[in-house]
């Protein structure tokens, strides 16, 4: 069960004019809780004027050693400003070292095991950020694998992490191969500036990489980049189990896959479990069945309430429901039962979800 606990701000580092890292101290005690996997997140959360703001940030750093005892003693996460972002604002121009900020416990599923093999992940803008982590535990951990990074940015002083990604392309020569396509400027080698879309993926891909002997594709970035993506690869014959999505940015208009319409039953309940105890409490007209949840239990996990992030992710026991939204469920997910609690309404009598699977 995700938890949040208060972590002290150890270091505000800026990468680009509108992105910087956090990294926080984890004291000894939470160590073993804040254990990740390379690629999951890490949601943040604080208070204004009695609002609670929850924003969820992808871990940065490499991995710990599953053998290494007392890690991570830092997390560091990557920031990008965003327009009017109550969060992000206030991490890029108020936060200072020494605030303490609560931070849940990693959670998320975009998440790749170091083991022999060749992967590939096509990102986007701050996409980059699990990816980072992804790639480097990789390559530190199993010299039997490679790796190949095909970023988008907008222009060279606008991408983060250059020089971690530099870096490794210098520990690595042999092992770790680097496309940068630059979408508004041109470069003086490499790619032509432009977007990443499925055609001009369908044709790049087979010409940098064995794309048949890639055993696990990694898409991250805003949402038009991870579908267009998706789609070039299943047009190379690219079995769908092999592609592992995370979307960072979803315009408001877009519908991912949107459920057909149905009635919702006037007197519906939902029957929970969360950290070991359930409880049963009636749908209200409108709600979603994390709403429901939280009214009566504040624990629930949350962070972005848009079907993106993943974090209140339900294994659905019985009853049907049907979601608005959905960016960050696989299709083996919702096909084993799982379902986003902040997207799902009940379209039976009866619905039991258990948070704890």
């Amino acid at each position: 069960m995700a938890r949040f606990h208060p972590l002290r701000v150890a270091a505000v580092d800026r990468l680009t004019d509108d992105s910087v890292t956090l990294t926080f101290d984890v004291p000894p005690a939470l160590r073993e809780e804040y254990r990740f996997t390379p690629g999951q997140h890490l949601a943040l959360r604080r208070s204004v004027d009695g609002t609670e703001i929850r924003r969820t940030y992808s871990i940065c750093s490499p991995a710990p050693r599953p053998d290494a005892p007392g890690e991570p003693r830092t997390l560091r996460v990557g920031v990008r400003l965003v327009e009017d972002g109550a969060f992000s604002t206030y991490a890029f121009k108020e936060l200072s070292v020494g605030d303490e900020l609560e931070v849940m416990t990693p959670a998320g599923r975009f998440t790749l095991d170091p083991a022999p093999g060749r992967y590939a992940a096509v990102v986007g803008g701050s996409g980059i950020t699990p990816v980072l982590s992804i790639v480097t535990t990789l390559l530190e951990r199993e010299p039997r694998a490679d790796f190949c990074l095909i970023r988008s940015d907008r222009t060279a002083a606008s991408t983060m992490f250059l020089e971690e990604v530099a870096d490794l392309k210098d520990r690595w020569p042999d092992r770790f191969q680097l496309v940068t396509v630059l979408s508004r400027e041109e470069q003086q080698a490499g790619l032509d500036s432009g977007r990443l879309d499925e055609e001009r993926l369908a044709r790049l891909l087979p010409a940098l990489l064995p794309v048949a002997e890639i055993e696990g594709w990694f898409l991250c970035g805003p949402f038009g980049l991870v579908q267009g993506a998706e789609r070039a690869l299943r047009g190379l014959g690219v079995d769908r189990r092999l592609i592992h999505e995370e979307i960072f940015h979803v315009d408001g208009g877009v519908a991912a896959e949107p459920a057909p319409p149905a009635a919702t039953p006037a007197h519906s309940t939902v029957t929970a479990t969360l950290d070991g105890r359930s409880g049963t409490w009636p749908v209200l007209d409108g709600e979603t069945l994390l709403e429901t949840v939280l009214r009566n239990r504040a624990d629930a996990p949350y962070a972005c309430k848009g079907g993106v992030c993943g974090t209140c992710r339900a294994f659905r026991v019985s009853g049907e429901v049907r979601m608005d939204r959905n960016f960050a469920l696989e299709p083996e997910e919702t096909e084993a039962g799982y379902v986003l609690a902040c997207q799902s309404h009940p379209t039976t009598d009866t619905v039991e979800l258990d948070f704890d699977r």
